[in-house]
């Protein structure tokens, strides 16, 4: 009898120890490596997410002229991420270039998701100020300008925000994301020569780290609005 248990004890004990290996192996399968093959998933948003909340007034062709799309990138972790972005379908391939420089020089990207995800939301509208806050990188948001009336280029999906706290928006005494600083040498800024700088304004973009008082220093920020007629 006293054999049998013993038997029957280390039985079960074999079957638990191979669930744990199992569950182990699946863990370790599921983890992902943060490689180019197998990068860390930042967004994966559908397209019904990503549009969802978007601001009342928005003109049905400005929505419709907007693209929701992957980007892969390097983070601060070291690892591969993969993220996504929703811009103006005329700019998904200035956009994913600009993303393909950055990745070849490991500049550092926090995260990309677009500014619809609920982490972003304030009283249910998708909110800037948290995406900042967040260092987040994002493009379409269809909103007045910071301090203005009219609507952002952003509104149109022709901006984009890149590492919003290594690269902040100072106009006067005024920085957003609050408590942010702009070091040209920390890992994530922007400089005018830097690669991924001049891969957008090879482009046609502008950066807006260019730009002289009375505007705002806004170091994140790169657009390619429409021309005027």
């Amino acid at each position: 009898m006293e054999r049998t248990a013993n038997r029957s004890g280390s039985a079960w004990v074999s079957r638990v120890v191979v669930t744990a290996l199992m569950l182990a192996g699946a863990a370790r399968a599921q983890t992902p490596t943060g490689t180019l093959e197998d990068p860390v998933i930042d967004s994966a948003m559908t397209e019904a997410e990503a549009f969802e909340g978007l601001r009342a007034g928005c003109p049905p062709e400005v929505r419709e002229a907007q693209r929701l799309f992957d980007v892969v990138y390097y983070g601060f972790d070291g690892k591969v991420h993969k993220g996504q972005m929703v811009a103006h379908k005329d700019l998904v391939d200035d956009i994913r270039y600009a993303f393909t420089v950055a990745l070849k020089e490991k500049f550092p990207i926090r995260s990309a998701i677009p500014v619809s995800h609920p982490k972003f939301r304030k009283d249910g509208l998708w909110d800037d100020d948290l995406s900042m806050e967040a260092d987040n990188s994002s493009c379409f948001n269809y909103r007045p300008i910071t301090g203005g009336g009219r609507i952002s280029n952003h509104g149109y999906g022709r901006a984009i925000d890149l590492n919003t706290r290594e690269n902040p928006y100072v106009k006067g005494q005024k920085v957003l994301p609050p408590g942010s600083q702009y070091d040209p040498k920390a890992p994530g800024t922007l400089t005018r020569e830097h690669p991924v700088t001049q891969a957008f304004v090879s482009r046609g973009w502008t950066w807006a780290g260019d730009w002289k008082a009375p505007s705002p220093t806004d170091y994140q920020h790169f657009e390619k609005p429409l021309p005027k007629n």
